[in-house]
């Protein structure tokens, strides 16, 4: 019996083999890899990682998958199943280094990738199909139409290339949207590093607030009009038209302010 689609897991699965191999030439699996699938539904991506690498292993939450996925790779010592929420792995614990891909569910998708950067450190890279529009978020430049909050975060840890689109008759059942998939590379060093990067949130967080203002409305409390112009940035400017390293620098003087009245 074909397996039933849950809506509750965002469940598309990929089929078109054209765009399987486009995705398995992206990743470019090596020998020595060690990987990890997210969300491998029936195997479709899988089929053409599994057998080119050192070790793989799968993150599934769907009870119904389990014994499939252990039917069709449980006989490879080097294959194995974590059976649970890809929101609660621990990704930095499995190895380092790793490498992280998937057909990720558009309904977690975002809070998936913030979870993913918490263990960068131990990441090599990370390979997604992804909803289009996220996938722009991601990439996208300052001052353009999809540049916000998860374009700086995500940029602030990672170099970002959105490799190419997928329309929806690519996956059963197809989805209402078009996708992408896009690369993310963790930097080994940041291009421009935060004093505090709890702080280097916040702040992205609040000029992004009301995306209509201006920074001088947005920070209103956190820094002057004089602060933001001493980093070098135009108060009467808005947050979508600042590059990441903008940001760092305002962070960096909200700091050096706090500090100076302690």
């Amino acid at each position: 019996m074909s397996h039933q689609h849950k809506k509750r897991f965002g469940q598309h699965f990929l089929h078109d083999q054209s765009v399987l191999e486009r995705m398995t030439h992206a990743i470019a699996p090596q020998a020595s890899d060690v990987m990890l699938e997210i969300g491998p539904g029936e195997g479709a991506l899988t089929d053409r990682l599994i057998d080119r690498v050192a070790s793989f292993t799968v993150v599934e939450i769907d009870n119904d998958l389990i014994p499939t996925l252990n039917k069709r790779y449980g006989n490879r010592a080097h294959f194995s199943i974590r059976h649970q929420d890809a929101l609660t792995v621990d990704y930095g614990s499995i190895a380092n280094p790793l490498r992280v891909v998937g057909n990720l569910p558009y309904n977690i998708s975002t809070p998936l990738i913030f979870h993913l950067l918490e263990s960068r450190h131990a990441i090599t890279d990370m390979h997604f199909m992804l909803q289009k529009e996220v996938v722009q978020r991601l990439a996208s430049e300052a001052d353009s139409e999809h540049y916000g909050r998860l374009s700086v975060m995500a940029q602030y840890y990672c170099a970002i290339e959105d490799l190419f689109h997928i329309g929806p008759e690519a996956f059963d059942p197809p989805p209402k949207v078009d996708s992408a998939v896009v690369r993310l590379v963790p930097y080994q060093q940041l291009p421009a590093a935060a004093q505090n990067e709890a702080t280097f949130a916040r702040i992205v967080k609040q000029s992004f607030s009301m995306r209509r203002k201006t920074l001088r409305n947005n920070l209103k409390g956190w820094l002057t009009a004089e602060q933001i112009e001493a980093c070098g940035i135009q108060p009467g400017h808005r947050a979508e038209v600042l590059t990441v390293a903008d940001f760092v620098r305002l962070s960096d003087a909200y700091d050096q302010e706090s500090t100076a009245h302690e």
